[in-house]
């Protein structure tokens, strides 16, 4: 059960004691975000005959929007809303039980139950008035990005396998240790490799991944029973992981698989994936995986940053 209304939780005493900015970024959205109807459309999702009375509809959206806006977790928005006031004004959230109205899990909850049709709703109430208002225009409301496109030369794997060799340097000298594998082979390969026709890209792969594969498992032994700080550690034993990944993608492709999941592109920046536009070859980039969705013009208008990135 839930309530299809709210009540205004501060009057005027307690706006004018407290919100000393009226132009303030969430003084102004609270004026023009449209409550009653997100409010109203919400209550659909709940049984209006079953159970107690949850909570109020109105924090719990408000605090979405905020979570959205400041780029918070559900802990950090309700920590933070104890403790700012503007937060508070925004989320009508009322000063009687302010340190225990809500647990962080009840918007993991809240979100369950709406699902993508009830924040679609959040979404489409709010721009549509400000689109109404001529705050926004119609053709900028929104911008969604799936990757942020970085300057990565096309990875092959007998490439990758080779870089992989150049950690392998990188970190024994780092650390002074003498190289358990023979370098002047790997550049012997790669000379040879940069010969040879694309049809030979197979063959070489397997020679690299037949030298990588002892030169891996005496690397993780070595990151194992390294001596240093937790940071020193850390590091090395994601670089083990890195290359585990790259050993197990090598597999892969020796076995004729094509398309292979979170393929990694490359080993200076792991998040980067490709991004294939068109069926051609040089349509193929690359990037850092970056999900954001934000309107631009109503960031300016309100001198904000972007708005409801994630």
């Amino acid at each position: 059960m839930i309530k299809s209304t709210f009540e205004e939780s501060h009057d005027q005493e307690w706006i004018k004691k407290n919100i000393t900015a009226p132009v303030h970024e969430l003084v102004i959205l609270r004026q023009v975000i449209p409550w009653s109807e997100i409010i109203t459309r919400l209550a659909s999702f709940y049984d209006p005959q079953k159970g107690c009375y949850g909570k109020s509809l109105r924090i719990l959206v408000a605090l979405l929007l905020v979570s959205r806006l400041r780029q918070l977790s559900d802990e950090q928005v309700v920590i933070q809303t104890k403790e700012n006031r503007y937060i508070q004004y925004f989320c009508n959230v009322p000063d009687n039980g302010l340190q225990t109205f809500l647990d962080a899990s009840t918007l993991c909850k809240f979100r369950k139950r709406i699902g993508e049709k009830g924040l679609a709703i959040i979404e489409e109430e709010t721009f549509d008035l400000l689109r109404t208002s001529g705050s926004i225009q119609g053709e900028t409301c929104l911008m969604d990005s799936s990757v942020l496109p970085n300057n990565i030369i096309y990875p092959n794997d007998v490439q990758l396998l080779f870089k992989a060799f150049g950690k392998l340097v990188s970190f024994a000298k780092k650390h002074n240790l003498c190289q358990w594998w023979d370098q002047c082979v790997v550049k012997k390969y790669w000379r040879a490799f940069g010969l040879s026709k694309k049809g030979e890209r197979p063959t070489y792969l397997a020679l690299f991944h037949a030298l990588f594969i002892p030169a891996l498992e005496v690397f993780i032994k070595k990151v194992e029973s390294l001596d240093g700080s937790k940071q020193t550690k850390q590091v090395a034993k994601e670089l083990a992981n890195l290359l585990t990944l790259l050993h197990e993608q090598t597999l892969e492709k020796l076995a004729g698989k094509i398309h292979i999941k979170d393929r990694i592109v490359s080993l200076d920046e792991v998040d980067a994936r490709p991004i294939k536009r068109g069926k051609s070859y040089p349509t193929c980039e690359f990037g850092t995986t970056l999900q954001m969705s934000f309107n631009r013009e109503f960031s300016i208008v309100l001198g904000l940053k972007p708005p409801f990135s994630v």
